[in-house]
């Protein structure tokens, strides 16, 4: 397995070195084909019970590397699909050079996420991190427009700010483990896990703290998420579905990896009471926003906040059920929120703009992904049978278990609450009249069928999710301390 990982790595990087040559076409064909290959070797490592390592154990993953992996890896590929219809050749040479610069920069972004589940340690995730935020940020402002430079640079100082907190927890937890493994060691995580139970707990809880401060940051969660809404709705629209989907839970599976030697160290109580705390913010406040948006994209980039939260909640219940279900929940989303975010990017460029109050009559319009929207919406509400239901379903389950009814009640409300702000907006726009002199037909054959990708995963997810697939969910939840 190890030869997989190393596969895993090196294939969307050798895609970033052909697009710095490759004429256009070229470019769109290797970056479909490193999309697709991709996830395939990431679900390679599904039905494997092994930890694999490789690079002499500088890479290795286990069953939580591989459920964040497989997430990553499927936006890779569906984004891919989106981009062939959405990067169309231009006929000048600026419009050349941007397709270069953007093919370049999304296979490297694929590249960066795709290496933070798998690098061993917690210095070398911060690294990884760190790529991420600043291949992002450069993707963000690719356009070259006022509000893209504006957004880029309110997400790289605050991402930076953020990160340089994460890099003091990552000091403070290397402190707490000098006192066991000496003053010189590898910040590997089964070294770390093995003598975490001896570690100084002030220094862990204030570790765990600052990590989740600080990756939260990158993850979205209130009050550091001022960034997310501006980034999303700038960046070019394939940047998007990899922003909110993929980039997203990466930053969350740093906070799991600071999770898991916290609760070998000082016991769960202490880090579910903070992932609780940042968790609610982060839904009250998303579906409080989710009403008002008046920008497509601004709106489910609100609603990708308030899924972060329903991650941070669903850690916050120590019931199996519910750690399965934010694993899952995971993958949903991410399925969930590249269709609408693909979705988006087919009204706005039918409409030519992203006001919702000036898209009107988009299932007329778009006859294969104005429905499709729709649907996407309907997932992203947790309606059945799709995987956001499922994996809500098994949260809250989780959560009743717990004896947290009062909890429970309070998800389900503002869950309720930002579906409805959701679906309202994305009535408005689809379900109204088609004006005049707007031509029925798709953008791209390409891009509608990106969104069948998404569809068919969300509901394979809620339907009856694979066996093995099943199986390396409940392996990560025991990695993460949570055992039936």
């Amino acid at each position: 397995m190890g030869a997989v990982l190393l596969a895993i790595l090196v294939v969307p990087f050798a895609a970033c070195l052909v697009c710095f040559v490759a004429p256009v076409k070229v470019a769109k064909v290797v970056t479909l084909s490193s999309g697709v290959a991709t996830f395939g070797l990431a679900l390679v490592l599904v039905p494997s019970h092994e930890v694999a390592t490789a690079a002499s154990g500088w890479l290795r993953a286990d069953a939580l590397s591989v459920v964040f992996l497989v997430a990553v890896t499927f936006l890779y590929a569906a984004t891919s699909v989106f981009t062939v219809g959405y990067m169309r050749p231009g006929s000048g040479a600026s419009e050349a050079r941007y397709s270069r610069r953007f093919f370049i920069g999304f296979n490297l972004f694929a590249w960066a996420m795709a290496m933070t589940p798998l690098v061993n340690g917690l210095a070398l995730l911060w690294v990884a991190v760190e790529v991420t935020t600043v291949v992002s940020a450069l993707l963000v402002a690719i356009g070259d427009t006022d509000g893209g430079v504006e957004a880029a640079w309110k997400y790289v100082l605050i991402a930076s700010m953020g990160l340089g907190i994460a890099l003091f927890a990552t000091v403070l937890m290397y402190y707490a483990g000098s006192s066991v493994l000496g003053g010189s060691y590898e910040l590997f995580y089964p070294k770390l896990l093995g003598a975490a139970a001896h570690f100084p707990p002030e220094i862990v809880r204030l570790s765990f703290g600052l990590a989740v401060l600080g990756f939260g940051t990158k993850m979205g969660l209130v009050p550091v998420h001022t960034w997310l809404p501006d980034a999303h709705s700038e960046a070019p629209t394939p940047v998007s579905a990899l922003l909110s989907g993929a980039l997203l839970t990466v930053s969350f599976y740093a906070i799991l990896r600071f999770y898991q030697v916290t609760i070998k160290a000082i016991g769960p109580a202490f880090p579910r009471d903070v992932l609780l705390v940042f968790g609610l913010a982060s839904l009250v406040l998303a579906a409080l926003y989710l009403a008002s948006q008046r920008d497509l994209k601004r709106l489910f980039a609100y609603s990708s906040i308030e899924h972060m939260g329903i991650l941070a909640i669903g850690m916050s219940f120590s019931a199996p059920i519910a750690v399965i279900g934010v694993l899952l929940h995971v993958l949903a989303h991410a399925a969930a929120k590249s269709t609408a975010f693909f979705g988006a990017g087919s009204v706005i460029a039918k409409f030519g703009t992203k006001e919702i109050g000036r898209i009107q009559g988009g299932v007329g319009a778009l006859p294969w992904s104005g429905p499709m929207l729709l649907l996407a919406v309907l997932g992203l509400g947790a309606m059945p049978p799709f995987g956001v239901f499922r994996s809500e379903f098994y949260i809250v389950e989780g959560g009743l278990q717990h004896g947290s009814t009062a909890l429970c009640a309070v998800l389900v409300v503002f869950v309720t609450c930002a579906f409805l702000g959701l679906s309202w907006s994305a009535s408005q726009t689809m379900l109204s009249p088609t004006p005049k002199g707007v031509v029925r037909g798709e953008v791209s054959a390409w891009m509608a069928a990106s969104m069948v990708i998404g569809l068919a995963g969300l509901v394979v997810l809620g339907v009856h999710p694979p066996a093995q697939l099943s199986g390396l969910l409940e392996r990560a939840a025991a990695e993460l301390g949570a055992r039936r």
